[in-house]
């Protein structure tokens, strides 16, 4: 087994959507060897779709717009791009009580903690993956998205959460597969929040749910 030590790494500028998938798999491999630490890496990427596993064709909307790449984690299509903020957690749940659900759920409970540091309520709706806020007048839209893939019981991918992004972009696809509802950011909610407060925020309230159990 690994070591508990967990890395926080940081990449500055937009990192290549397939650079960070080859990164990914090796540290899991790495992480399964005990020859790496655990990682959690914050990331910026260049506008695209992602297809997770449970992908309809017929939300890709505009499939000419960005590229698209097909990937392994779970849940439909999402949209990233320069303003979100995407953080791929790489954990070994041999010490966190090898429970994929409670890992989901712990995933969920940082990003509304970290929303809570900006007095935003953040909520998950059932039946509807990510975490959500409501807007004056009861408009739901979604602020942050999760896709997970697991390995061995090593995780990868992660959630991203929207800074500042261009909210168009996501006119492309039906986001996770969801109709019916609106995309937000930060920002967008009228709050003057950076990369780095946001990234200040999460690296605060990750004690709160992810503590070795081992």
């Amino acid at each position: 087994m690994t070591s508990g030590k967990i890395d926080w790494k940081f990449s500055e500028g937009l990192t290549d959507y397939e650079d960070a998938l080859l990164l990914m798999e090796k540290r899991v491999a790495d992480i399964r060897a005990g020859t790496a630490d655990q990682l959690v890496w914050f990331v910026e990427h260049p506008p695209l779709y992602t297809a997770g596993t449970s992908s309809k064709d017929t939300d890709l909307l505009e499939p000419k717009r960005f590229p698209v790449h097909n990937v392994g984690r779970g849940g439909q299509y999402t949209y990233h791009g320069p303003g979100q903020r995407v953080v791929y957690v790489m954990l070994d749940l041999n010490r966190y009580g090898k429970d994929v659900r409670k890992f989901v759920a712990n995933l969920e409970r940082w990003v509304i903690d970290t929303l809570a540091e900006f007095n935003i309520k953040g909520e998950t709706r059932s039946g509807r993956v990510g975490v959500w806020v409501t807007r004056e007048g009861g408009q739901e839209d979604k602020i942050a998205a999760l896709g997970v893939r697991i390995r061995k019981w090593v995780t990868f991918h992660g959630i991203c959460i929207n800074v500042e992004p261009d909210l168009g972009h996501y006119s492309g696809i039906v986001p996770c597969g969801i109709s019916g509802h609106g995309v937000t950011s930060l920002v967008d909610l009228g709050l003057p929040v950076n990369m780095d407060d946001l990234d200040a925020a999460l690296q605060r309230t990750w004690g709160n749910t992810f503590e070795n159990e081992d």
